[in-house]
This record gives structure tokens, C-alpha cells and sequence, in this order.
């Protein structure tokens, strides 16, 4: 039986996943991370995108995490979140529309919107997509 350890991923609306793994895969701030049990110790702020957990039994879920923070203890790991969801769960026609409408906005310099604003949810929507991506490429 392969080690593993504790997993739970939070948004601010709910626990998404609760769980034991053996691999859990992301991008942090500054670079992909993979955390395996008996890692050391960190806390780390991660971006939007995929995060990708490994179980003993050699399969993978992919969730969708909008950025937050990664927190390693022994034994267990925590991912927090403004918003977390299961990959398949992403509305990918949603994620599309938010992306050409922060285009759009971005590029309308007299819009309403913030410049920040803007690009934030673009950051998002493209973050969503590239998880969307990762689920279509895992189930080959």
C-alpha cells in the first residue's frame, strides 16, 4: 500500500474534497509544486489553475482552485481558496463568455471596468480553461 496523506480543499463556500492521497500537483507563485507525504512543512500562495490529486489506486481527480494558499503539515495538506470546484464541474461556455467579455473590456479603455478588474477575470477564465484543458488530456 503506497503512503499517503490527508488532503482537504476549501473555498470560501465549502470543503470540496476531504481525503486520503498520495500526490497532490499545483502552481504555486513561484512554480509547480508536488507534494508527496512526508514533505516538509510550507505554506505558499498559489495561482489560478489546476490542482491535481493522486490517489493509491493510480487515479487522478483535477479541481479547479482560483488562486489561494497551500498549507503542508505532517501528514496532511490543505489548499484554501476564494473559489474551488471539480474540474468537471467547470461551466466551459461560461468560462469562454467571461474570457471574451474581459477581452472586451481590456480593450475598451472607456469601459466601466477597472483595468484590474479586467484582467483578473480573464486571469480566471483562462485559469478555468487550462483546468477544463487537463481534465480533456487526463481522460485519453
Amino acid at each position: 500500500m503506497a503512503m499517503t496523506m490527508h488532503c482537504d480543499i476549501v473555498s470560501a463556500e465549502q470543503e470540496i474534497f476531504s481525503g486520503r492521497i498520495t500526490m497532490v500537483s499545483a502552481t504555486g507563485t513561484i512554480g509547480e509544486l508536488g507534494i508527496m507525504p512526508g514533505h516538509a512543512p510550507l505554506l505558499t500562495g498559489i495561482r489560478a489553475g489546476p490542482v491535481r490529486l493522486k490517489f493509491d489506486n493510480g487515479e487522478e481527480e483535477i479541481f479547479f482552485a482560483s488562486g489561494g494558499f497551500l498549507e503542508v503539515q505532517p501528514g496532511v495538506v490543505t489548499i484554501l481558496a476564494d473559489t474551488a470546484l471539480r474540474a468537471e464541474d467547470i461551466d466551459e461556455a461560461a468560462a469562454l463568455d467571461a474570457q471574451a467579455a474581459a477581452q472586451r473590456a481590456l480593450e475598451d479603455r472607456t469601459a466601466d471596468m477597472e483595468f484590474s478588474v479586467a484582467a483578473a477575470q480573464l486571469a480566471e477564465a483562462m485559469a478555468q480553461q487550462r483546468t477544463l484543458a487537463e481534465l480533456k488530456k487526463r481522460r485519453r
